[in-house]
């Protein structure tokens, strides 16, 4: 794949990381809960792994619990406030499902968001506000969305919930805003927070939970007590290294990583805008000067819906071009629906089905970029009949 666009999928792996990865591998290791000296060396390794993940989420080492990746910690997070406390569940309409199945499934709840994808936090506090059932003790918004991008005001969320259901614990999705977000600053105001190691150039497979010290939080996997009773299950050490390695280095380049990118992105926006016909820029607002504003979304996300084409057809071809992208949507009784996401912003069925994600990442470049543009351009007239 010449062209790969779709980091907010899966990010390749960092070099950190799989130097930190091969090195534990190649190294005779032991199981981190034993006594002998392998095992303590494996204990001592994840001890300066938790301390790294730590520094880059804003939090104590005490507070991270390593899991097998976003969905386990989102699940986690859900299900372990819920047996803890009883309460009511709450979360945002375009959460993804990891979060807003369990919390549908549980009967909770959800908060309607804008035409830009940000929680209306009206709505919030009338769900928020005491009926019939049992108190809110729950509520969760992503960081920002993991398909057209918006980054959600967590401190304003926080207000809310603490003037309107203050027994109720915050948890944000952060699996999509490691790369872009200062989550020590950004997700401050969270008790919990979920990220996942292969979206931010660590492997597959291993993520983790900052549960704050005192919320309410019952484990979901039970046996050896690892974790301090709250996930149990041996260690995956190389995994949970390579994962402190990739963290750390998106750290310590985010800044330039984002003001690169940032400018890509914008290249690849303007370019699809001016090159295909009927592209619509998803949660992107035009200003005063009629540019589009885009500071509300993820450096590197560009989302579009393009009318009259099938997502299908379109990635179909772009694939044939050797660009790696996505539509956000899922495949439901063999036709492809337009995601939960599109729908609770209000973009029309007919558009949504032409959705097309391109997310880049660090490593992304001009030609890539330009490259895409083409692709895209090309392929849309070909499906228009026009080629």
């Amino acid at each position: 794949m010449s062209v790969y666009l779709d980091h907010a999928a899966t990010s390749p792996l960092r070099p950190e990381a799989r130097a930190a990865l091969l090195e534990v591998l190649e190294a005779p290791l032991g199981n981190p809960t034993g006594a002998h000296r392998a095992s303590r060396h494996a204990r001592k390794l994840v001890d300066e792994a938790r301390d790294q993940m730590a520094a880059a989420l804003g939090c104590a080492p005490g507070e991270v619990i390593f899991t097998s990746g976003g969905t386990e910690s989102d699940n986690l997070a859900v299900a372990g406030v819920r047996d803890a406390t009883g309460g009511a569940l709450v979360c945002s309409a375009i959460e993804h499902h990891a979060v807003l199945d369990p919390v549908l499934a549980a009967g909770g709840r959800t908060v309607s968001v804008d035409p830009l994808g940000r929680v209306d936090l009206e709505d919030l506090v009338d769900v928020l506000s005491p009926g019939d059932g049992p108190p809110v003790r729950f509520v969760s918004v992503m960081a920002a969305n993991n398909e057209i991008g918006t980054i959600q005001d967590l401190d304003a969320v926080a207000a809310v919930i603490s003037e309107h259901a203050p027994e109720a614990v915050l948890h944000t999705d952060a699996v999509q805003s490691f790369c872009w977000l200062d989550l020590a600053t950004h997700a401050a105001a969270a008790d919990l927070i979920s990220v996942s190691a292969h979206k931010f150039g660590g492997p597959q497979g291993v993520g983790a939970l900052v549960a704050r010290n005192g919320v309410p939080l019952t484990p979901q996997l039970r046996g050896g007590g690892q974790e301090r009773d709250r996930r149990s299950g041996t260690h995956n050490v190389a995994g949970i290294v390579a994962m402190a390695a990739a963290a750390s280095a998106t750290v310590a380049e985010r800044d330039a990583t984002i003001e690169s990118v940032r400018a890509l992105r914008d290249r690849l926006a303007d370019g699809l805008r001016a090159r295909v016909e009927g592209l619509v820029e998803t949660a992107v607002p035009i200003d005063s000067h009629g540019r589009p504003d885009r500071s509300g979304t993820l450096a590197g996300c560009c989302h579009v819906c393009i009318e009259g084409i099938e997502s299908e057809a379109l990635l179909f071809l772009l694939d044939t071009e050797g660009v790696a992208a996505s539509a956000a949507s899922s495949c439901a009784s063999g036709a492809l629906d337009p995601s939960h996401v599109l729908a609770a912003i209000g973009i029309p069925r007919d558009l949504a089905r032409g959705s097309l994600r391109l997310t880049l990442g660090h490593a992304t470049t001009t030609a890539e970029v330009d490259q895409a543009i083409d692709a895209v351009a090309r392929s849309v007239e070909r499906l228009r009949g026009r080629r």
